[in-house]
């Protein structure tokens, strides 16, 4: 279960302070969690994306948001500005007034990686699209600390504009985390027909890992 929702851009007036929003932001949150329980119970998580929207945009109409299925808790909740600097003091604040984390939920201001995103299937329209099929050209310059990579799946040439840039990258974001996407991978390009000298999503991953000197994931060992 994912979806992803950003209302149209637009002008933005002379806001409150970001502090006093965010904790608008949550008290809505509090009031509507019981109807966001039920739908996400359902898996009817469209009953309450129109009032999620306006809640999101309420806190700053430029923020991204998705509800996604958590890490340590059942389900995440995210709002990004996708590391767009305007926008941090009101992810900041948003975050700085979290309820504490529990079971059920948990709360991140920029989307995290994916434990293996190989095993996630996106819908787009008509496309189910698996990630796992997924091949990444990657040139790497170290002097930088950079990598600059161009994203090719099958289904490519068959998505229209909006949803070709969503498959460019959002890959990258499942794999990395949006934070380390946005740190470590320079210039991003959409390749229609695969490139030769590709590799997948996990590899990608350990390369940019290894660049950043990033701790990759460990195995579990196995039970004696």
């Amino acid at each position: 279960m994912k979806w992803f929702r950003r209302r149209p851009a637009q002008p933005v007036p002379d806001r409150p302070d970001p502090r006093v929003l965010a904790e608008r932001f949550w008290c809505g949150w509090q009031e509507m969690l019981p109807e966001v329980a039920a739908a996400l119970g359902d898996r009817e998580p469209n009953r309450v994306e129109n009032q999620l929207c306006q809640l999101v945009a309420d806190l700053h109409p430029d923020l991204h948001f998705s509800l996604e299925r958590g890490q340590r808790a059942i389900y995440a909740l995210v709002v990004t500005g996708q590391e767009d600097p305007r926008l941090r003091a009101y992810t900041d604040a948003w975050r700085a007034a979290a309820p504490p984390e529990d079971a059920i939920w948990e709360y991140h201001d920029a989307v995290p990686p994916v434990p293996d995103p190989t095993l996630v299937t996106v819908n787009l329209g008509a496309h189910r699209i698996r990630l796992a099929d997924v091949r990444v050209v990657a040139q790497v310059d170290r002097s930088e600390g950079v990598v600059d990579v161009a994203v090719h799946h099958p289904t490519m040439t068959d998505l229209d504009q909006a949803a070709r840039s969503a498959m460019t990258y959002l890959p990258l974001d499942a794999a990395l985390g949006e934070r380390l996407a946005a740190e470590r991978l320079r210039r991003v390009e959409t390749a229609e027909s695969e490139p030769r000298d590709t590799i997948g999503l996990l590899e990608l991953r350990d390369l940019v890992h290894e660049l950043a000197g990033v701790e990759p994931p460990g195995n579990v060992p196995p039970a004696d």
